[in-house]
């Protein structure tokens, strides 16, 4: 049987279920709203730095699959850190839009599939 965590891979792209935390959902006229703000870990590629959470950047939203008939927005709200040493701003490097879209990389690739058939 599948635990929550892995019922929210399926239905979410894996990379938001493991490194961001869902802080809010609301339906309004049929879409499904999903925010989302990055965890407070340090990222893993940066841990020979000694880093200070400092905030986030400016929301995105992106258009994914729908679920259960519903359109789905997700606000996604990323995080900013000051490397403590060198006063320098860093993040993760994230590729969550497809390129010249607002859809997530995986929904963009599945239209263009679709698209050829």
């Amino acid at each position: 049987m599948l635990n929550s965590y892995e019922i929210l891979k399926l239905l979410l792209p894996e990379f938001l279920v493991e490194y961001f935390d869902i802080t809010k959902t609301q339906e309004i006229d049929g879409v499904l709203h999903i925010s989302f703000e990055e965890k407070s870990n340090p990222p893993v590629e940066l841990s020979d730095r000694r880093l200070n959470s400092k905030g986030f950047l400016p929301e995105i939203t992106v258009d994914d699959f729908p679920i259960r008939g519903k359109s789905v927005k997700l606000h996604i709200k990323r995080r900013r850190w000051l490397d403590v040493k060198t006063n320098e701003t860093l993040q993760r490097n994230w590729e969550l839009v497809a390129k010249g879209t607002r859809m997530t990389q995986d929904f963009a690739e599945f239209l263009k599939k679709i698209s050829r058939y």
